[in-house]
């Protein structure tokens, strides 16, 4: 019998044994600075100080999260001995070159997040081996070009993230390759020009966003390669006109967004090409009137608010074809004055006021005539447009000037009348004079970024009537004067950042009662006092990042009616602005981060708590946050930062019930009953929130939200317990006997 036993004893022991040193490696390794969840195959290293990627990531692991470490470079077959990742998250991590093959190898790769890093370029064969990849997000980063062929390795995407980067220029087959990709985000950049066949290959496109560039005209025959979309997002761009010549023919459009840009006029068959047209988003633009349009018969939503509406005789077409076409429009009008105020949709052709009809003199409120011609198609008395200055490149079909980088040391004149987008980038002329820009009433776009320029003379914006777009980043100014912005009343964004302006120049903003964004980050503003940014009744967008702010007082920047983001962060406050914050009703994102906060008040943000969706406060030395301090805030609060503090304890939030993300790693949690509200409520939440315990030794690395065992120790989780269960029971057992008593009685009835 000695041999059969054997045998099975063998067979046995060979069971037991793991499959091999692999397997067993696999499932025990763990790198020192991360946190491992091997049966979710999950890897956490953040906000580690990591400048590599680490070598002893479990090879079975499918979700690393290595964001807001210092990786810098990713060299090639970085994740090589990963082949199960799905999910890589690379953002914040200051990487600033991705090698060339660098994600050889994660042929089931299905997200990669390198967002919010330092990419200026991405290397022809830098995506090859992610055959899998579904979502790609390169937002945030420093790219200024994109080389056809780039994404060409990426055939199952269905998401590509190129917002907030620096394009300027998309070439023909940038995105060839792409064939399941459905959105592609190009917003927040400066694109000024699409090359005709930029959006070729992209058969599967529905959605595209482009809002927030620098898009002079609409680019119709571009947009028209991507026959299949369904939503075109173009608002936030310098138009002025929309016709049809501009060739958009899209046949399975559904949503157009034009909101904000600088239209004035619009061709009746400026959509005739797009029949599936269901929605119209015109708000924000400078629109008096508006004609019957033709084409998109499926038209059943049309939004005007915000546009300066005349609705006097004129208007009548458009009241009969919103009637006849049953177009639900969204709009007041801004005159005459029997109408002012009354929303369009309410009007009836009767209520204008026509030849013929009761007198009613009008004629002094009538607005001013504008043109009603495309931009490009000058009136006889403009004359021809001159020659192009000496260095400078002058683009008649783009509308473009510029003359970037030549040593110039003044500014040049004689450029076409008809410039929409000037470029003086990189000179050097430290002062401005007046009237430095004649005949140029057609501009919108203004770059003066780079040129040493430390004065603007009083009338250097002269007849710049149509500018929305100055950029003087980079310079040497300390001042602004209103006489210097007299001349440009429509400007809409100014970029001051890296200057060295020492406060708010708020008498010179007055003079812009349309100025929409103000950017002044990186400069030397130690306050904000009483009354710098009154008057700034249009202005939404305020970024103050940067600069040495310790005081900002209560009324500094109120009342603003349509202030919706206050970027504050890195500077030196001390506490939260709470009395600053009064009269912000629209404020949506309020970021405070990198701030030596310390510590947070009860009713800190009580001012914007109806309001309020996005608040940062991370990195901000936070050792201590009251109970009450979040109080105010709703359920419209989406996200809350608290990494990379000093928190040891934090208390419940349970007012915060519709959170979406909550961001609470790199602080040093102390994991004892202090901690059991916190405990108690993140278990309630289904998010990942990233808090671990520092403290007591035994307990360092664990999620806070998963470490039970710590907490079952405390008092008041016994008590909870007991509260929950007895009395609970009892509750329960006499519902229960009502109930059945109830039945009992219902059944003799019958």
């Amino acid at each position: 019998m000695e041999g059969p036993q054997s045998i099975s004893l063998v067979l046995l022991l060979f069971l037991l044994l793991p499959l091999g040193p692999t397997g067993h490696a696999a499932a025990q390794r763990c790198p020192q600075t991360c946190v491992c969840d091997n049966s979710r195959r999950h890897v956490s290293c953040r906000h580690q100080n990591l400048t590599e990627v680490p070598s002893a990531i479990p090879e079975l692991t499918q979700r690393l999260d290595l964001q807001g470490n210092m990786l810098k470079v990713i060299p090639p077959a970085a994740f090589q001995d990963l082949p199960y990742l799905t999910h890589l998250d690379l953002r914040h991590c200051q990487v600033e070159l991705v090698a060339e093959g660098a994600f050889r190898g994660l042929g089931r790769l299905l997200l990669l997040n390198l967002a919010s890093n330092r990419l200026s370029v991405l290397p022809q064969e830098a995506l090859d081996g992610l055959g899998s990849l579904r979502r790609l997000s390169l937002e945030g980063n420093m790219l200024e070009e994109l080389r056809p062929g780039t994404f060409g390795a990426l055939g199952a995407l269905a998401t590509l993230n190129l917002a907030h980067n620096a394009l300027v220029y998309l070439p023909s087959m940038a995105f060839q390759g792409l064939m399941r990709t459905r959105w592609l985000q190009l917003a927040h950049n400066a694109l000024s020009v699409l090359a005709p066949e930029a959006l070729a290959g992209l058969p599967a496109l529905r959605r595209l966003s482009l809002h927030h560039n620098e898009l002079q005209a609409l680019p119709g025959a571009t947009l028209s390669q991507a026959r299949g979309l369904a939503r075109l997002e173009l608002g936030h761009n310098p138009f002025t006109y929309a016709g049809e010549e501009d060739g958009l023919a899209l046949p399975s459009l559904r949503e157009l967004i034009l909101d904000h840009a600088a239209l004035q006029a619009l061709d009746p068959r400026a959509f005739a090409h797009c029949p599936r047209l269901h929605t119209l988003d015109l708000r924000g633009n400078q629109l008096d009137t508006l004609p019957p349009l033709q084409g998109p018969g499926q038209l059943r939503r049309l939004r005007l608010q915000g546009n300066p509406l005349w609705c006097g005789c004129q208007a009548l077409p458009l009241l009969e074809w919103l009637a006849r076409a049953r177009v639900r429009s969204e709009g007041a009008c801004r005159g005459p004055r029997r109408v002012r105020g009354e929303a369009l949709d309410a009007l009836r052709p009767a209520d204008l006021r026509c030849p013929g009809d009761p007198a009613e003199d009008e004629e002094e409120e009538l607005p001013a005539a504008r043109p009603r011609a495309p931009p490009g198609a000058r009136k006889e008395e403009d004359g021809a447009a001159g020659p192009c200055p000496r260095a400078c490149v002058c683009a008649s079909e783009s509308r473009h000037s510029g003359c970037e980088g030549r040593g110039l040391q003044a500014v040049p004149r004689g450029f076409p009348n008809d410039t929409q987008l000037l470029d003086l980038r990189q000179n050097h002329f430290p002062l401005v004079p007046r009237a430095a820009f004649p005949g140029l009433g057609h501009l919108v776009s203004l770059h003066l970024q780079h040129c040493a320029i430390a004065e603007l003379e009083a009338g250097a914006l002269a007849g710049l009537g149509s500018l929305l777009y100055l950029y003087l980043s980079d310079n040497q100014l300390s001042g602004l004067s209103a006489a210097a912005l007299e001349g440009a009343p429509s400007l809409g964004y100014l970029y001051l950042e890296r200057n060295r302006f020492v406060q708010v120049p708020g008498t010179a903003l007055r003079a812009l009662p349309r100025l929409f964004s103000l950017h002044l980050q990186d400069n030397a503003v130690d306050h904000l006092a009483p009354g710098d940014l009154a008057g700034m009744q249009a202005l939404r967008w305020l970024y103050l990042s940067g600069n040495r702010i310790t005081l900002v007082s209560p009324g500094a920047l109120g009342p603003a009616p349509e202030l919706e983001k206050l970027h504050l962060d890195r500077n030196q406050l001390r506490e939260v602005p709470t009395g600053a914050l009064q009269g912000l009703p629209a404020l949506l994102e309020l970021q405070l981060s990198g701030n030596p906060l310390r510590a947070l008040q009860d009713g800190a943000f009580r001012p914007v708590g109806r309001s309020l969706q996005h608040l940062f406060l991370n990195s901000s030395g936070l050792e201590q946050i009251s109970p009450g301090a979040f109080s105010g805030l709703g359920p419209q609060l989406q996200s809350l930062h608290l990494q990379k503090n000093q928190l040891q304890a934090l208390p419940a939030l349970p007012g915060l019930s519709q959170l979406e993300l909550v961001d609470l790693s790199g602080n040093p949690f102390h994991c004892d009953c202090r901690l059991l509200p916190l405990h108690r409520w993140l278990t309630g939440l289904n998010l990942r929130v990233g808090a671990t315990c520092a403290a007591p030794p035994s307990a360092r690395g664990q999620r806070v939200k998963a470490a039970v065992a710590l907490f079952e120790a405390c008092p008041s989780w016994a008590s909870r317990k007991a509260k929950r269960t007895p009395s609970a029971r009892r509750s329960r057992m006499k519902g229960r006997r009502r109930g059945a008593d109830k039945v009992r009685k219902e059944r003799g009835r019958l």
